[in-house]
C-alpha cells in the first residue's frame, strides 16, 4: 500500500490486487465480505454493516473493539460505475475530522490484477493533517491485507 497527500485537503491511497476488478469491487461492496476484512487492527469486529449501493444509497459502517467501545461512519453514494467507479461521502459519528470528506475509489483491471486509488478530499488542510496523525495508514494496511487473503480465497 502506497498512501501519499495531494494538494492541501487531498490523501491518495494506491493498492495493487492479485484479482480481477469485478471481484475486488464485489468484495468492497458486499456486506459480508466487506466484514471479513475492513476491520482495522485485531481485536474490532463490524457488528452494522449496511450498503445500498445506488446513487443517493447509504452506507453505514460501526466497529467494536473487545472492551466494547464503538466507532460508526457512514455517507451517501454520489456516483457508481460498476466495477470501476465510487463517489461516496464520509462522516465520523464522532466527528473528529471536521467535516464530511469526500471518497472516490478508482479500480482499474491490467492482466488480471487490479489497482485501487482511494482518493479522500477532506473538509480542510487542518482536516487532513489530523487524520494524518491516527494510526489510519497502519489500519487501511491491515485492513488491505486481509482483503487481499480474502480475495484469493474467492478465485
Amino acid at each position: 500500500m502506497k498512501l501519499v497527500t495531494r494538494g492541501d485537503r487531498e490523501i491518495v491511497i494506491t493498492r495493487e490486487f492479485n484479482a480481477p476488478r469485478d471481484l475486488l469491487f464485489r468484495a468492497m461492496n458486499e456486506p459480508s465480505l466487506v466484514r471479513q476484512w475492513l476491520l482495522g487492527p485485531p481485536g474490532w469486529t463490524m457488528p452494522v454493516c449496511e450498503v445500498d449501493l445506488k446513487v443517493g444509497g447509504k452506507y453505514r459502517y460501526v466497529w467494536r473493539n473487545a472492551d466494547g467501545a464503538e466507532m460508526g461512519m457512514g455517507g451517501v453514494f454520489r456516483e457508481i460505475r460498476p466495477p470501476e467507479r465510487i463517489v461516496c461521502t464520509q462522516l465520523f459519528d464522532e466527528d473528529w475530522t471536521g467535516g464530511e470528506a469526500a471518497g472516490t475509489i478508482v479500480l482499474t483491471e491490467k492482466d488480471g490484477k487490479t489497482t485501487m486509488t482511494n482518493t479522500v478530499r477532506y473538509s480542510s488542510p487542518e482536516a487532513r493533517t489530523a487524520v494524518l496523525k491516527t494510526p489510519m495508514e497502519s489500519g487501511m494496511a491491515m485492513g488491505y491485507d486481509r482483503l487481499d487473503g480474502l480475495l484469493k480465497s474467492l478465485t
